[in-house]
Parts: C-alpha cells; sequence; structure tokens
C-alpha cells in the first residue's frame, strides 16, 4: 500500500531528522515518511534508531510453543480459518494431558515458554484459564506463559461481567507471566467492524493493555497490515500504541516489543468476500520495520516476522531496525491456516541471523539473556568442529 508522491527531500530530511532525536511525528508525518522517502533512508534511521535502543550486533531469538486452548470462537474474524463454530466436529479443548505432552516435548527442545491462546469460546470463563494455568504452574514450576491477549480478556471480562484488571490480577496470580498483543489487527474501528467485528474495539484493546500495565504485566504489541486499511491508519495505530506506552508506571515494562506482519490471505473469507489480498512487498515490509523504529520512538524491541515474509526479508530487516527475530516456534496454528508456510530450527535461526552480519542470542520473554541449552549448545559445537576439519 505504499504511495510515491512528489518528494520534498528537505522536509524528508527533516523529519527523519527529528525521528532519530526520538520526536513523536504525528500520523500525517508518517504516511509522509512511508509513502515518499527511500528505503535506504528510513533504513538506516530505523537502524540508528535501534543502536539507540539497543546498542551492539546482538540480535534475540526465543524458544517457546504456540499452543491453543481451544479452537472454538464466536468472534468470527475473517481472515482467520483457523476457528470452529460451537459443536462443530473439529472443535476442541486442550486438556492437561495434551498440554503435558507439548510442554514435554519443549523442554527436550530447550523451551521454557508456552504462548498460549484460543478462541471466545461461549462456556470458557475466568475459573477455567484460572485452573488450567494453576494446574501447568504445579507441574512445570519454572514454565512462562505467555498467555491470552486482550480480546480474550475482554471476552472474559465480559462473560464474568468483571473489570479488566480484576481479570488481568486473577490470571497473573494463577501464573500468567505476560500478555501478547494479540488481536490487535489494526486499532481503528473502521476496519475492526469489518474484519473482526465479534472482536473487542480497538479502545478496549488499548484499555486491556493499559490494566495489564498497571499490573506490572509485561506486554507485547503487534499489528496484521496489508488488507482493507489506509496508510494514514497504520501510522494512527502507531500514534494509539506510543500514548498508551507513555501511561504506563515507570516501574513497568509496558510494550516490550513490537511485531508487524502482513496480513495472510490463503483461503480466507477476508480475500473472498472483501476481495482483500496481500499485496505486501518485501520493500514495503522493511519500510515498515522502519517505520515502526520511527514512530514508536519509546517501544525498545522491534521483531521481524520471518513466519509470514521468509528469511532473505527477515534478515534485510535487522539492517532497518529490527533486533529480535522470534521463536522457531515449535508449534504455530493460526497464522500457518491462512498460508504462512516458513519454518526454522533453533540451528537454522541462529545461522539466517549470522548470514545477516549479527551474533545470535537466546533470550526469555522479558528479553533476557538464556545460556543455550545443552542439545543446542552441542549442535553448535559439533558444527564447528565439522567446519575446522
Amino acid at each position: 500500500m505504499a504511495k510515491t508522491r512528489a518528494n520534498d527531500p528537505a522536509r524528508t530530511t527533516a523529519l527523519l531528522e527529528r525521528a532519530i532525536n526520538l520526536d513523536w511525528l504525528t500520523p500525517e508525518e508518517g504516511v509522509y515518511l512511508f509513502e515518499n522517502a527511500p528505503t535506504a533512508e528510513l533504513a538506516f534511521v530505523g537502524n540508528a534508531m535501534r543502536q539507540h535502543h539497543v546498542p551492539g550486533d546482538v540480535v534475540t531469538w526465543i524458544i517457546d510453543r504456540n499452543s491453543n486452548t481451544t479452537n472454538v470462537c464466536i468472534a468470527n474474524c475473517k481472515f482467520c480459518n483457523f476457528y470452529r463454530r460451537p459443536g462443530h466436529e473439529e472443535a476442541y479443548i486442550t486438556t492437561i494431558d495434551q498440554y503435558k505432552e507439548k510442554i514435554d516435548e519443549m523442554y527436550e527442545l530447550g523451551g521454557r515458554q508456552l504462548l498460549l491462546q484460543g478462541g471466545h469460546h461461549p462456556d470458557l470463563g475466568l475459573k477455567f484459564y484460572v485452573d488450567t494455568f494453576s494446574q501447568l504452574k504445579a507441574l512445570y514450576p519454572d514454565l512462562k506463559l505467555h498467555a491470552l491477549g486482550p480480546p480474550e480478556i475482554a471476552h472474559v471480562s465480559k462473560l464474568e461481567n468483571m473489570s479488566h484488571y480484576d481479570v488481568l490480577k486473577a490470571l497473573n496470580e494463577a501464573g500468567l507471566d505476560s500478555l501478547p498483543g494479540a488481536g490487535a489487527e489494526i486499532l481503528d474501528d473502521r476496519v475492526r467492524r469489518l474484519i473482526s467485528k465479534g472482536k473487542c474495539g480497538g479502545q478496549e484493546w488499548l484499555d486491556v493493555m493499559r490494566a495489564a500495565h498497571k499490573l506490572n504485566i509485561t506486554t507485547s504489541a503487534t499489528m496484521m497490515f496489508g488488507h482493507i486499511e489506509t496508510n494514514l491508519e497504520r501510522m494512527e495505530h502507531f500514534t494509539l500504541l506510543r500514548q498508551v506506552q507513555s501511561e504506563k508506571p515507570a516501574e513497568a515494562n509496558g510494550f516490550l516489543a513490537f511485531i508487524p506482519w502482513p496480513f495472510m490471505d490463503e483461503d480466507t473469507i477476508l480475500k473472498r468476500i472483501k476481495r482483500a489480498r496481500n499485496t505486501v512487498t518485501g520493500d514495503e515490509y522493511i519500510r515498515m520495520i522502519a517505520m515502526s523504529r520511527i514512530m514508536l520512538p519509546n517501544v525498545v524491541n522491534i521483531q521481524s516476522s520471518w513466519l509470514t515474509v521468509g528469511k532473505k526479508i527477515a534478515q534485510l530487516t535487522l539492517h532497518a531496525g529490527a533486533n529480535d527475530f522470534g521463536s522457531i516456534m515449535i508449534e504455530e496454528n493460526v497464522v500457518s491456516a491462512a498460508g504462512a508456510a516458513f519454518r526454522f530450527t533453533a540451528d537454522g535461526i541462529q545461522d539466517a541471523i549470522r548470514e545477516a552480519g549479527f551474533k545470535p542470542q537466546l533470550r526469555t520473554q522479558e528479553y533476557e539473556y538464556r545460556d543455550l541449552p545443552t542439545n543446542i549448545r552441542q549442535q553448535e559445537l559439533d558444527k564447528t568442529t565439522m567446519e575446522v576439519d
């Protein structure tokens, strides 16, 4: 959705200089840069801002598993091929025994975090999630639960007639460690009414995050772009996020990371009915990573979505503002169901980071460095020995 207009070099330079100084650009100024500034200049500024926030040549990554509590959902998002309606023959709710199999496998692969999400199940209220989290933490005390997301919190709050804060507090006490930025899509209600009418509105999404930050629950933020939104709506999405980030308590991480990815359109209702197509090019994705840095000067980490754009483009984004390569995705069902087909092993993700000129570093969800697990460290040693030989 990038457009080319008559570029005013002086205006472009002035805006980019303000960005490097961490000024807050308006949505209109963001649109101007996105539609006019050369990719090389955007990437240069994005990289400079990355070096301000995260100096050096380290690129982080994580081992986790993305599992689903249930595929039953009444939100009816037009871009989702994963959900099933209540009563569908393929509907499921994951059991504790099934979680144990998944978590045991993840532990063997060196992971300690479960990214746990699902649908808006009409019968699963707060007790279900509190019991699930408590049981998982009792079985795996060192397991990190990066779970649910603002739309699911909003859904449970409505079922229970409780505030977002009280729902999050109960979940946090039961074992919730951090809250993903799922369901943000585009935080404009014109767009949301057309693509995800059954989910919470943009303001409620932001309010859930405000409540999480008050509880010192670390969160992330996302953007799914390249469908029916305008460039201005993309930039307004950024400005809403940075405003919420500016309101967080001083001791809270708030939005510790931002992850943008292009809409995956394969077999989706959105493609069939709304004629939305994923036309995001590699160049446009690189520009969006740079704009993420430029428009979010108060968010430390920008993650590249290799799952949706592939290895080569993701590597280029590391020179345009991204400092994180995300997860090897031991299991991922939602985005993959709409056409994302790329995959990485622990070995492959580290090689990709090195090939791009950076040093890979395993991390936790809180962006703390982790030592490589024994099995992965041995693979690295074996590979080094083979290269020497």
